[in-house]
């Protein structure tokens, strides 16, 4: 019999199931067959080509507008340039040495292309892609297969020598031996959601007679996943609540009313709000994890350390936890500042209620080190603030109570659970993460419920708006000599300047071994002449290359200073005490400036190759000017292709300083990520078919299925369907991180 578990080598060949394998990661019938199309072509429609993305290994239906052939400049041989056109935006496809392509792509000819997408000169090009022409009876050139026979063409996530319609076959071929397979979901839950059998859903999939078989499809495959997650996150609620915490509950002699009492300024409505869901959650025994939104400059630090002195007056430790060394000790000498004499337990001139604040990062020197790991194991510290030294094994608390984790998007789940599993005992310290613009797995875990969310929308009183600006360089070069020329203007002003770029540059080179420049920014491109358009990336522009460049051309008469991570801990510290003091007009950086970092007086930002950040760190990354009095100006140069989905984020930033606006739209242009393992980006989704924007209801019907069976059946032993089905979406590995987010 041919099951879902079958391996795809006795069904398809050995050839064809490896490079299905090495190719896409599918092994197993169940894997193919799971591996849906991402959308359907219509015969007489072609695919839209604006709106592609750069890099994206893209199938489009199109059209032969026109071909030529033309000898080369740079080296001997011919290139064949077909436009292909959906009548409305070209496409370029690219073929060296193939000259009988010109005989072969004839104008009016419609086809399938399948390649990964370049930019060449602002023209979208597809390099030596794959193809299939249409005749014009509708059947596909040079193959009696049947891949386009059907009014729906499915279109399939590809890969470079496995384009859509040989996926389509595999999928044909499969679909015609395959036996079926049990059906996970009770009837009775079929019935009431009014949904498909699995058999006919994965069938309907990738064979439909009309959209409206795909849409029943889909709906049925969306509640298998939706489910699927459901049920497990709700066997590990039920299974926290055995997981004891250190209950905090608040005092009101202690070091936080005597901090409330002391604040120069009055919280914010959302400051007071918040500040009272995690009081309660601390004072539970059960562990608190909450995560706080809350836009650049809206005052999280100040609900972190209530927090941590509600913990500090119950006898109990609290950890912060910081991306970088710079923003730990940024972090550490603001909340000093702001504690005062509150801070400085057992020091001339401390308060009665004290506590003490220690800095514990890997660049200390031995004698700082071991003094601040001592406070921390002694109790001494009742807030001990680092970096990723907190989390190793040497590294011990006395009573942790409490883990803050600023920046969730710039620290791993599991370095959070290994800070967790320093509190010793059998208790779980409570966890609280602070974030600025949540990413997509962190709005998807929040849609799904496992974390409670807290949101800070109101910005403190005098922070000053910010403009962002789109500076498209392979268009208007002219407007990058506009930048620097801006840049003179605001140094004339009396303010500073941020520029930061995505790479360090020779120090990376140099470090563990020179890398070559194509395996620094490795897109799968193949070599080809860099006048001919053969669609080589560049790799991204580095700090100390453009600190070069600026010193000796556009900014040659600025201070110019150079800020990155490979800096020794002493030398950035003296560059960033520089910058804040007015000594330095321009700080060229990596994204170590990207969060804590706060000069009032610094009110540009030119982030160079804008489109190698993700929406989430530009958001970030601006937040760090319009600090002080004067207005902020962020310009993001990109050379992104007008009408890419690319150049569409960058746009989008632009267009909005709403944090929460633009992680839905991170969510929308890079799909949910996996969320249920550690990827981040959306490119390898767990959920291959649910989208977390689009279908809330159904994850919202899901979760009060799956609640009522947990609560009958916590184990699922008397539904093994739905037991297998949680086993094969949720493995024991993803559930597991699961629980330690």
């Amino acid at each position: 019999m041919t099951t879902l578990d079958a391996k795809l080598d006795r069904v398809l060949g050995a050839k064809t199931a490896k490079a299905l394998d090495s190719a896409l990661g599918l092994s197993t019938v169940g894997d193919l067959l799971r591996h849906y199309p991402r959308r359907y072509a219509e015969r007489g429609e072609l695919t839209a080509i604006a709106g592609l993305e750069i890099g994206e290994h893209a199938t489009v239906l199109a059209k032969v507008e026109r071909v030529a052939k033309r000898t080369m400049k740079s080296r001997r041989g011919t290139i064949v340039e077909a436009r292909i056109t959906d009548g409305h935006r070209s496409l370029i496809c690219t073929f060296f040495n193939q000259a009988w392509r010109e005989r072969e792509l004839v104008p009016g000819r419609r086809g399938m292309f399948a390649g990964k997408v370049t930019a060449f000169r602002g023209q979208l090009q597809l390099a030596h892609p794959e193809y299939q022409l249409f005749t014009d009876d509708g059947q596909d050139v040079g193959s009696a297969a049947e891949e386009f026979a059907g009014a729906l063409i499915p279109v399939y996530p590809a890969a470079q020598g496995l384009p859509s319609w040989s996926i389509a076959r595999c999928v044909r071929q499969v679909l015609d031996v395959w036996d079926g397979t049990d059906d996970p979901l009770p009837a009775d839950l079929r019935e009431r959601a009014g949904l498909a059998d699995l058999e006919s859903a994965l069938r309907r999939i990738h064979q439909p007679g009309d959209f409206g078989e795909v849409r029943t499809a889909q709906e049925r495959l969306k509640w298998d996943e939706a489910l699927a997650v459901q049920l497990a996150l709700a066997q590990l609620r039920g299974s926290a609540k055995t997981h004891p915490a250190p209950a905090c509950p608040r005092r009101d002699d202690g070091v936080l009313a005597a901090f409330d009492e002391r604040l120069p300024f009055e919280l914010t409505a959302g400051q007071r709000e918040v500040g009272e869901q995690i009081a309660v959650d601390l004072a539970d025994e059960h562990p608190m994890n909450r995560l706080v939104q809350g836009e650049v400059g809206s005052g999280k630090t100040i609900v972190a350390l209530r927090a941590m002195l509600q913990v500090v007056d119950s006898g109990r430790q609290a950890a912060m936890l910081a991306p970088t060394e710079v923003l730990a000790a940024q972090h550490a000498r603001s909340l000093s500042e702001l504690l005062g004499e509150l801070g400085r337990a057992g020091e001339l001139g401390g308060a009665e209620q004290a506590t003490r604040v220690t800095l514990l990062t890997g660049s200390l020197g031995a004698a700082q080190r071991k003094k601040a790991m001592l406070q921390a194991a002694s109790g001494e510290a009742g807030i001990v603030v680092g970096t990723h030294a907190l989390i190793q094994d040497r590294v011990s608390f006395a009573d942790l109570g409490l883990v803050v984790v600023d920046e969730q998007h710039r620290f791993g789940v599991e370095q959070r659970d290994a800070l967790r599993a320093r509190a010793g005992d059998d208790t779980s310290p409570h966890v609280l993460v602070m974030t600025a613009t949540p990413i997509p797995r962190t709005v998807a875990m929040t849609v799904y419920g496992d974390l409670e969310t807290s949101a800070l929308r109101e910005l403190p009183r005098g922070r000053s708006p910010i403009s962002t600006s789109v500076v498209p360089v392979a268009e208007k070069p002219a407007w990058l000599d506009r930048a620097w020329a801006r840049i003179h203007e605001e140094v004339a002003a009396g303010h500073q300047v941020y520029v930061v770029c995505p790479r360090i540059g020779d120090d990376e080179e140099n470090s563990g071994g020179k890398k070559s420049r194509k395996s620094e920014v490795d897109d799968g491109t193949e070599e080809s002449p860099p006048d001919e358009g053969g669609g080589q990336r560049r790799p991204p522009v580095a700090v100390l290359e453009v600190a070069e460049q600026l010193a000796a051309g556009p900014l040659a008469d600025l201070r110019l200073g150079v800020l990155h991570g490979r800096l020794p801990a002493d030398d950035k510290e003296a560059v960033m005490r520089a910058f804040a003091a007015g000594e330095l007009d321009v700080l060229v950086a990596t994204t170590v400036v990207e969060v804590g970092v706060d000069v009032p007086n610094a009110t540009v930002m030119v982030i160079m190759d804008a489109d190698r950040f993700g929406v989430s760190q530009l958001h970030q990354l601006r937040g760090r000017v319009g600090r002080g009095s004067a207005p902020g100006l962020c310009l993001l140069v990109t050379e992104a292709v007008a009408r890419t989905t690319t150049r569409e984020r960058m746009e989008a930033v632009a267009s909005t300083t709403d944090g929460f606006e633009l992680a839905r739209l991170d969510l929308e242009l890079r799909r949910e990520g996996d969320i249920l393992g550690a990827a981040q980006s959306g490119r390898k989704s767990g959920l291959r078919m649910l989208s977390l924007l689009r279908d809330e209801d159904v994850i919202a019907a899901a979760r009060e299925e799956a609640d009522r069976f947990v609560t009958d059946d916590p184990e699922l032993r008397r539904h093994p369907g739905l037991a297998r089905m949680v086993a094969e979406v949720v493995d024991a590995e993803r559930a597991e991180y699961l629980e330690k987010s």
